[in-house]
């Protein structure tokens, strides 16, 4: 946790911190532990990598990425081509390494790392066409780059390049096409079977979301796709439960990064770095000041962004644990020269993550890229589905930025079969009148008949958009819903009497409750 709270007040990414860990407790650290076995640490980061993409997917929200879809599978396809060929040359003919080892370099600092873009971007909110091309680059470019990685590592003469992008192309295709059906079959079982305790529902997504990456590599497909758009799937499903499977995943994608960073610091050998550090230098110059730009302009160029937003994702190409992991590759391959090819490769990322990390943020307000930080943020919403009611439980959290602030009960208009049964404010809970006026963090208990339960979650999200007037302003929303079925009502109006029992017990009378918020 002291971890944690450092690198966020540093505005470095989290994995130079556990790296430091590693290495501190490795050979010539304090603790002396000597660890040198490559082919674990690639299968526990290659596992850790399969989570920390299932959270990414998890949380890419499909309407900014959407926009950004074609730019981002050409940069992290057509990129990657350009980003190898440039850093591989710079490597031959610069360091002087053969072009096995210098392609093998080439192809594996060619993926970025979202994980590391985003922890120092978290205080610098970025357009989501933005945001959206990085994130969906990072989740994407792992996939071919791994390809190329295992081409050049192998036994043998390397493969044509026009055979290598066919293999390319077609196990993207499995891979995105596994990942999507595993994600809206998954979607589609979890939201229609009620599991016996909601603890599960987060497990459960994330084993579908693994199973998504096991069912691509079974078909010789990419399966780091696959679990990327499975999650991303998931992740835009409005799934029950979902701020704790959120909350959940997030978790998990943390200890994977620890363990990993931990497991990478402990494999390297310090004074074995001193040699490749200057040839680092070199190779990463070349990739951060020509390679990385000239994949972004070339391949963007097409979508005629402008030139800041490009200068931007030029330098946002941070590397993190994905190329250490894939450096490994070699080293369990005996590649000759591998050893050394994994030291290049760990000093390049730890030194130009040093040099990007800090001055990103800076570089995004210099460019004037920046969000304004008034922006209206997005509610939280949970849903329990209420099997026997033939119904749902909304617990909605406003939150300080949403535009429900100030709005009344009765203006948020919920389509009938739907009402707010409960507010909590600053841990009182009460029974709220139609004239109850909403604050920025209350927490709302809505109870909607199953009929209208969409209509009623889209229509909080509209007002907590566009306020008290969304619908009339062009905000999202729904149109006022028929009544909900004679047989639902009685069972809701016998749990919202319940609510309210309770609500009074905490709050008083309804009068009392409207003292609270006044």
């Amino acid at each position: 946790m002291a971890a944690v709270r450092i690198s966020s007040r540093s505005g470095l990414p989290s994995l130079l911190l556990y790296l430091g860990i590693g290495i501190a407790m490795g050979q010539d650290g304090i603790f002396d532990v000597k660890f040198d076995n490559a082919e674990l640490t690639q299968v526990i980061g290659y596992a850790a990598l399969v989570v920390i993409l299932a959270e990414g997917g998890l949380g890419t929200k499909w309407k900014e990425v959407r926009p950004a879809l074609p730019a981002a599978a050409v940069l992290s396809t057509v990129g990657v081509g350009i980003s190898v060929g440039v850093t591989a040359s710079a490597a031959h003919y610069l360091v002087g390494l053969d072009w096995r080892q210098a392609l093998i370099i080439g192809a594996v600092v060619s993926s970025t790392d979202a994980a590391a873009v985003f922890s120092v971007l978290r205080k610098v909110p970025l357009p989501s066409r933005i945001t959206g091309v990085l994130e969906a680059e990072s989740g994407f470019n792992d996939a071919p780059v791994v390809i190329l990685v295992v081409a050049f590592s192998a036994v043998g003469p390397v493969e044509h390049w026009y055979v290598l992008v066919g293999e390319i192309a077609l196990e993207l295709a499995i891979g995105a096409a596994i990942g999507l059906a595993v994600g809206w079959l998954g979607a589609y079982g979890i939201r229609h079977v009620a599991l016996p305790a909601s603890g599960l529902y987060p497990i459960a997504v994330m084993a579908i979301a693994v199973s998504a990456y096991a069912a691509g590599a079974m078909a010789h497909g990419s399966g780091f796709l696959a679990v990327y758009l499975a999650a991303m799937v998931l992740g835009n499903s409005k799934l029950p439960h979902w701020p704790a499977t959120r909350g959940f995943a997030d978790g998990l994608g943390w200890l994977a990064q620890i363990g990993m960073f931990v497991l990478l610091g402990l494999l390297v050998t310090p004074h074995d770095l001193i040699d490749d550090f200057w040839p680092a230098v070199v190779v990463g110059l070349v990739l951060t000041a020509v390679a990385r730009p000239l994949s972004v302009f070339i391949s963007l160029a097409p979508f005629r962004l402008p030139k800041r937003e490009m200068s931007l994702m030029s330098w946002a190409g941070l590397r993190g644990a994905v190329p250490i992991i894939l450096a490994t590759i070699p080293m369990v391959s005996g590649i000759e020269g591998s050893t050394r090819v994994f030291n290049i490769v760990f000093v390049l990322v730890i030194v130009y993550t040093l040099i990007q990390g800090p001055t990103l943020p800076w570089l995004a307000k210099a460019l004037k890229i920046s969000e304004d930080p008034s922006e209206t943020a997005d509610l939280g919403i949970e849903s329990a589905p209420l099997e026997r009611l033939r119904g749902h439980l909304l617990s909605v959290a406003v939150p300080g930025r949403s535009k429900m602030h100030g709005v009344e009960v009765a203006e948020l208009r919920l389509p009938a079969g739907a009402a707010v049964t409960l507010v909590v404010r600053d841990g009182t809970s009460f029974v709220p009148a139609p004239s109850t006026v909403l604050r920025r963090g209350d927490e709302l208990l809505v109870v909607a008949t199953d009929p209208v339960r969409d209509a009623t979650e889209a229509r909080l999200r509209a007002v907590g958009e566009g306020g008290k007037l969304a619908g009339w302003l062009g905000t999202g929303g729904t149109k006022r819903q028929e009544t909900a079925p004679a047989a639902d009502l009685p069972h809701f109006a016998k749990l919202a009497r319940k609510l309210a029992r309770g609500g009074e017990d905490h709050a008083g009378d309804t009068a009392g409750g409207r003292r609270a918020h006044h």
